[in-house]
């Protein structure tokens, strides 16, 4: 299930965010590779620490496609407190998150609670209950979260735009559509309070898109804590 909502979502031009653990989140790179798009590993070591080894291979690959990333100085071993401190990286880096299986006692709640804290969309995927591996994502959904079955779901609940750009599509055509791009003028600087009131979103929301646009190499963070387009020049 991962794998198949990371390659939907690629394919719709998201980027998929996850911590290159075993299992859910191994499945969700992979799935986000097949589907064409970028994806960022948040590590409990350093970057240059690849953890678990048998995902040696799995992280170059993102690497070449996305990034691999850490808060840990280079040659930081993993350790079992950073794991649950990584966590709040990958929900802040994110529009939203998608809890795909969890226990009552699951680092992915920890990963959904700092989603909530950071003003992020929480979803989940349900499951069976006889063996108590999705009891904490159903507690997600019995507190609201909203239940993902398929990739739409979830383009769905975060109101993306599921038309991915064919390759060769004019840039400034897709740059005209998102509001905080139309809403920035060529040459000029705006700081965070200043996009708030152009855009009218709030700056948890702002902050997130913001985030993704730089990823994409759209928007430049320059000095003072200010925006601009990526490759204009700026007017001090």
């Amino acid at each position: 299930m991962s794998f198949r909502l990371a390659e939907g979502l690629a394919r719709a031009g998201v980027t998929i965010v996850s911590g290159l653990a075993r299992g859910v989140d191994g499945a969700a790179h992979r799935g986000a590779l097949r589907g064409g798009g970028p994806t960022i590993a948040v590590l409990g070591s350093g970057a240059d620490v690849i953890y678990p080894p048998e995902h040696l291979r799995l992280s170059q690959d993102i690497a070449g496609a996305g990034a691999v990333v850490s808060e840990f100085a280079p040659g930081t071993p993993p350790s079992g407190w950073h794991f649950p401190r990584r966590n709040r990286i990958i929900s802040g880096l994110c529009q939203g998150v998608v809890v795909v299986e969890a226990t009552d006692h699951s680092g992915s709640l920890i990963t959904a609670k700092r989603a909530l804290e950071q003003g992020r969309d929480v979803m989940a995927v349900p499951g069976g209950v006889l063996s108590g591996r999705n009891r904490g994502a159903h507690a997600l959904l019995r507190d609201g979260a909203r239940v993902v079955e398929t990739a739409d779901d979830v383009i769905e609940q975060l109101g993306l735009d599921r038309r991915r750009p064919r390759e060769g599509e004019n840039e400034a055509n897709l740059k005209v559509a998102d509001p905080i791009l139309r809403a920035m003028l060529a040459g000029e600087a705006y700081d965070l309070e200043a996009l708030c009131d152009r855009t009218g979103l709030d700056a948890v929301r702002l902050l997130a898109k913001l985030a993704q646009l730089e990823l994409a190499g759209w928007v430049q963070r320059i000095g003072g804590g200010r925006f601009v387009k990526a490759g204009a020049n700026v007017l001090r």
